[in-house]
């Protein structure tokens, strides 16, 4: 019985040894894709499609490589503003229109602020909207989009619509029936249907209304589309489509608390949003899509764009990214670094008098040897972010070591009142609030840098933008 058992347990021993060998050779001849070291993402954090391919495929276009060498801005200075950024000088721009206004009182400047899902509802953005509306005057939320998946947790302003809308984002659409709006998304109305959008102002402040409502929408051979706005319960008004240009814009109604607009008889017409401002002082809109990595804003139509910087005239582009791209088991941003340096020198042709900030990522912390501790890849991603600001002359916050640096993320967590969700990864609103104080902070220290030397005579009272010359 003895002989039996041991005669058993070397049959499965060796058994043991013959699967492992096979599975290590096979290992060896079969595609590296079956097997995954190091691209798993980590719970709760999504990417687009861009992104993915562009880890797997490390080679640069000759046009991506060219692009790195344009240089759209010009009249840039040097100003050292604060250890937490670098190439703050490079703002030129936005705090030349920044003074005109603070100095005249009219005029406006306005912001486009690109982001993932830390800026998902707002958070950050309204808070930055906020402080510099009540320091240089401006009233409204902005431009808000068709459709938004964050739409129910935004509370800067009710955003509803009807759940019909075809929406087509460039988080997972390369080539969409019409181009995409500056939001990433393109949203069109389903034949013989009728298809509505509702926003309400809420009680933020200098957002208490809803300024001259302006619908923003693209061409099409269809004429007969129209859209009727709700004045009361039983009265509206209609407004026909007209769709002749490349970008067409409509006022749907005066200043008003609530708006409904249905749309009829639409449908094949590509409608990108509305904007809501008075007309003067600063405004920030937010274009934030869960799971973006940025690389995505490459897919931008000049023209398109062209035509909409005309009418709303960007003074600054800041892109936050990077939350998207950790988690994949890599510390190796070289890829990311040349791609993104490729969507910067894009975005300057689709904005050519705006400056651009880029923002890094935060701090993230999971879980090693049983410990929570900085995710090893922050800090390389952080570095490379801040070679693609440089290498296209980009302003530069390193939100990173503003928060605090290796393990701030801990700390912003564990705090009482807590500033950061269980994640280890995202600001709750608190947080968000205090984020959007710190990076505001860190562009008035610039521009007040910037003052001293105009005043004192360092800087031409006039810089030229590219459309000047």
């Amino acid at each position: 019985m003895e002989g039996k058992a041991k005669n058993y347990f070397f049959k499965s021993f060796l058994t043991i040894i013959i699967a492992i060998g096979i599975f290590w050779g096979l290992k060896q001849v079969l595609p590296a894709r079956l097997f995954p070291e190091n691209t798993a993402p980590i719970p709760g954090i999504v990417i687009d499609s861009l992104a993915l391919d562009a880890m797997t495929n490390d080679s640069v276009s000759m046009a991506e490589a060219d692009s790195l060498e344009n240089d759209t801005l010009i009249n840039r200075i040097d100003i050292d503003a604060s250890d937490n950024s670098e190439g703050i000088g490079n703002l030129i721009n936005f705090y030349e229109k920044l003074y005109e206004l603070e100095n005249s009182g009219k005029g406006k400047v306005r912001i486009a602020y690109f982001g993932d899902s830390m800026n998902d509802g707002d958070l950050i953005v309204q808070d930055i909207r906020s402080a510099y509306q009540s320091q240089y005057g401006g009233k409204g939320v902005g431009f808000v989009g068709i459709t938004s998946l964050s739409a129910s947790a935004r509370y800067s302003v009710t955003h509803q619509y009807s759940k019909n809308w075809e929406t087509q984002s460039f988080l997972n659409v390369k080539k969409p029936k019409r181009a995409f709006g500056v939001d990433g998304q393109v949203s069109f109305v389903p034949r013989g249907s009728q298809t509505w959008l509702r926003y309400v102002a809420n009680d933020v402040i200098n957002s208490t209304l809803l300024y001259n409502p302006t619908l923003f929408y693209g061409s099409s051979s269809n004429h007969n589309g129209s859209v009727n706005i709700a004045l009361g319960k039983d009265s509206s008004i209609r407004h026909d489509l007209i769709t002749d240009r490349l970008l067409n814009t409509l006022k749907l109604s005066s200043t008003t608390k609530m708006l409904k607009a249905t749309f009829e008889k639409a449908d094949s017409i590509p409608f990108y949003g509305v904007n809501f401002d008075d007309g003067v002082g600063v405004h920030v809109d937010n274009f934030s899509l869960r799971g973006n990595s940025g690389l995505p804003l490459s897919l931008f139509n000049t023209d398109l764009m062209n035509a909409l910087d005309k009418i709303l005239n960007y003074d600054l582009i800041v892109l936050q990214y990077g939350t998207n791209v950790l988690g994949y088991g890599t510390t190796d941003y070289s890829w990311y670094e040349t791609k993104m340096a490729g969507v910067v020198n894009h975005l300057q042709q689709c904005f050519p008098n705006a400056s651009i900030l880029i923002i890094s990522t935060g701090d993230r912390a999971i879980k090693t040897d049983m410990e929570m501790k900085t995710d090893k890849a922050v800090e390389p991603l952080v570095k490379h972010q801040r070679l693609y600001a440089e290498s296209t002359h980009s302003g530069f916050i390193n939100l990173y070591t503003l928060m605090g640096g290796y393990g701030s993320m801990i700390k912003w967590v564990q705090e009482n009142p807590s500033l950061a969700n269980k994640d280890y990864t995202h600001f709750n609103q608190k947080g968000a609030k205090k984020i959007g104080g710190l990076i505001y902070d860190e562009l008035d220290k610039g521009y007040f840098q910037y003052k001293k030397l105009k005043e004192s005579g360092q800087i031409p009272n006039r810089i030229k933008h590219s459309d000047d010359l």
